[in-house]
């Protein structure tokens, strides 16, 4: 079976990586050949989000446009075209009608976000609507079938009357494996690991972060906020870009992950379709963390035994200051949750039930 991939972002977003990329050898292994085929280049990318780039990122966006339509031809020959988010970054959803409806093709998207919701790009302000945001819900109308990173984005599909599937977003546990902390010469690290969108997150603690230091050292490592002069008061804090190449290293590099959601930005709705991926690659290290119970976080681990949750102030600087205070704390944990990732989100598993979706869309 051919399945043809129209996906926004290149390989270095998390969605193309990790909901198409991967799956490429183990869907081969069963008989299921995935040919991706992003909006954007790598090039094109690594400046979408940079406002003094505005006038090159517009003119990548209508290249990217053009080249679409020479997708067209390969669906003709697709037995499914798996849509992940959307097939173009902006404007109406018009290749993916002419797939559904004019050339009758089968389809199934692919949502690991909460992409129905509007909301104002941090980047872009007011021209971030050119986004389409309505468009979600004709793509899902459209669909033989929604594949879904958590229940609240599968609950959404449902409620529109479309079929949903859920299958969270994974990573190969082979990969992504402890490594020894032991003989580290630092002391104990707080970890965040994202994106310029999500950094206000992480924001959103800094003032438990700074009492916490009063009373206890530690370092607060910073990956991928895309701003090097982010400061702490009493913190000690290391900031990288991210890299594709350091990615694993990054997160094996930290022994206690953090992952805040403040559904007060944006939309509470958005902060509801987050998939709670990060809480998996935390595991699948053997990085215990600590978590706003939002979204698919809330599905994700065993609390208290993979992880800890923490929804005001007071119970951020409790726990922290408590997986801070036990290293024997975090070592259980550790284990806990490296077990948890490898019974309960395994790449294997995960492409068995992608193929079924795939298949039973196609009718097969």
């Amino acid at each position: 079976m051919k399945v043809l991939a129209l996906a926004s972002y290149p390989v270095e977003a998390a969605a193309t990586r990790y909901r198409l990329q991967q799956f490429v050898a183990p869907l081969a292994a069963r008989g299921v050949t995935l040919e991706i085929r992003p909006f954007l280049n790598s090039r094109q990318f690594k400046i979408l989000y940079r406002r003094n780039a505005l006038p090159a990122t517009a003119v990548g966006l209508l290249k990217s446009a053009v080249l679409r339509v020479a997708d067209l031809a390969i669906a003709r020959k697709a037995d499914v075209i798996l849509i992940q988010r959307e097939s173009m970054l902006f404007g109406p959803p018009i290749f993916e009608r002419l797939i559904a409806r004019g050339m009758k093709r089968p389809m199934v998207l692919d949502l690991d976000d909460a992409t129905y919701v509007a909301y104002d790009s941090p980047t872009y302000g007011a021209l971030g609507k050119l986004k389409w945001f309505s468009k979600t819900d004709d793509l899902i109308r459209w669909a033989r079938l929604v594949i879904c990173g958590n229940r609240s984005i599968a609950e959404y599909v449902t409620n529109k009357g479309a079929q949903a599937r859920v299958i969270p977003t994974v990573v190969d546990t082979n990969v992504f494996h402890p490594v020894d902390r032991e003989s580290r010469d630092r002391p104990v690290t707080l970890g965040w690991i994202g994106t310029h969108s999500t950094f206000p997150y992480l924001e959103s603690i800094f003032p438990v972060l700074s009492q916490l230091a009063e009373a206890h050292k530690f370092l607060l490592k910073i990956v991928g906020a895309t701003r090097s002069d982010i400061t702490v008061p009493n913190v000690q804090v290391e900031t990288l870009p991210w890299e594709l190449d350091r990615e694993v290293r990054d997160f094996q590099s930290i022994d206690i992950g953090l992952y805040p959601i403040d559904a007060s930005l944006y939309s509470g709705n958005w902060a509801q379709g987050k998939s709670g991926f990060k809480a998996v690659q935390y595991m699948a290290v053997g990085v215990p963390y600590v978590a706003t119970p939002v979204g698919g976080s809330t599905e994700i681990g065993e609390p208290g035994k993979t992880h800890l949750f923490a929804s005001t102030n007071d119970e951020w600087y409790r726990n922290l200051k408590l997986l801070i205070s036990d290293g024997r704390l975090r070592e259980e944990m550790s284990a806990a949750g490296r077990q948890h990732a490898i019974e309960h989100y395994a790449l294997e598993d995960q492409a068995e039930k992608l193929v079924a979706a795939l298949r039973e869309a196609a009718g097969k």
